[in-house]
This record gives C-alpha cells, sequence and structure tokens, in this order.
C-alpha cells in the first residue's frame, strides 16, 4: 500500500522534472510496442497500462488503432501531462488515478502492460495485492508484460529501493496463475546518455 507521501514523491518527480526529464521516459517505447503486437491483435484488444503515468505508449496504441485502453498510476499530474499531450484523443482513454495495489479492476483486458512499476513494490503484502489484481484484471489466455530492472541493474530509482528480477524470478514471484513465454533483456538508455539494465517478460494468464 502506497501511502500520500510516496503519490506527492511522484507529483514532485512530474511537476519538477518535466515529462522527458524522468530517467524511464522513452520517446518511442518501441519494446512494449512489439510485444503488444506479437501477443495481441491491437485494434480489437483491451490493455491496461500500470503506472502509465506520462508514457507516450498510449500514443503509439491509439495511432495503431487500439480503442480499449486504461491508464493507471498512483500520480495525477503524470497523468494529466499525458492528457494535455494527446488533447482531445485524451477522451478515448480511460484514466485511473489510484495505487495498483488497491485497485479494483471492473473489467478484464486482454494485456495487462507494466513497465517499472512493479519492482517498486519491495514489501511482500504489496507484492500479494497486486498479483490478486493482475489475476483478476487478465482472462485465461490474456498476457502480462512485466518490465523491471534485470539483476544487473539500479538498486534504487528517483531516490527509492526497487527488487531486481530475471524473468524467472519475476515467473515465480506472480505466481502459478501466469507461465512465462517470452522475455526480452535491454539496456534503457535515459535522458542523460547512462544505461539501465531492464527485463520484458511476457507471461500468459492460465487456468480458469
Amino acid at each position: 500500500m502506497q501511502d500520500e507521501n510516496t503519490r506527492a514523491h511522484w507529483d514532485n518527480a512530474y511537476q519538477t522534472k518535466g515529462e522527458a526529464g524522468v530517467s524511464w521516459f522513452e520517446d518511442t517505447p518501441a519494446i512494449s510496442l512489439d510485444l503488444i503486437r506479437r501477443h495481441t491483435a491491437i485494434a480489437s484488444s483491451s490493455l491496461i497500462d500500470i503506472g502509465g503515468g506520462a508514457s507516450r505508449l498510449v500514443d503509439a496504441l491509439l495511432d495503431e488503432g487500439m480503442k480499449t485502453i486504461t491508464v493507471l498510476d498512483l500520480s495525477p499530474a503524470a497523468l494529466e501531462t499525458a492528457k494535455a499531450r494527446l488533447g482531445l484523443r485524451a477522451d478515448g482513454v480511460q484514466w485511473v488515478a489510484a495505487d495498483v495495489t488497491e485497485w479494483e479492476p471492473d473489467r478484464s483486458y486482454d494485456i495487462w502492460h507494466d513497465r517499472a512499476a512493479f519492482h517498486f513494490l519491495t514489501e511482500p503484502e504489496d507484492r500479494a495485492a497486486y498479483i490478486e489484481r493482475l489475476t483478476a484484471a487478465v482472462a485465461p489466455g490474456g498476457h502480462a508484460i512485466i518490465a523491471t530492472f534485470a539483476p544487473d541493474g539500479p538498486e534504487r530509482c528517483s531516490g527509492l529501493p526497487v527488487v531486481r528480477y530475471d524473468p524467472a524470478a519475476l515467473a515465480e514471484v506472480i505466481g502459478p496463475s501466469f507461465r512465462l513465454v517470452e522475455h526480452v533483456m535491454h539496456q534503457h538508455r535515459t535522458p542523460w546518455n547512462s544505461t539501465q539494465a531492464f527485463q520484458f517478460s511476457v507471461l500468459e494468464r492460465v487456468g480458469g
């Protein structure tokens, strides 16, 4: 469970650094897009972007014809940044300012996308709450795309501690309702030209 101080931390990060001044900024979310394309038909699928904030993934998905998109983030300031960038197109997206460990999904999704939110959950009870919501929100046959810092990635991000994973360790934590079907290792280049080691795992929802 995140507290008000954490929400204020992320609001401050976006308000002081701007969309392109945070370490995780990507002008084009190429790996996420490639993995989404490989595991779903974009135009007819639904997706939720967990911790999506001001990410430009939503722009790219709208460009490719996706009609059912939800962006969830703890920071209202991050969501407002994305809405302002999209202009009138923002009306076609569902925006949710919430803590994913407390949010209750009211529908299922074909794709659950999370680039660098899960690794901030350092407490076991927060990870359990996240996984409960993940399992409820993705129907069997759907996929979760979860990117975290890799074992050789940073130990902290934006001043906060993280938990680093390799694909096998992430799949073990997520549990038996999902199976690992693909992974990509990636060196992300930050706006100030340093690199951060990430892993992107694709997990398929199994069972009933």
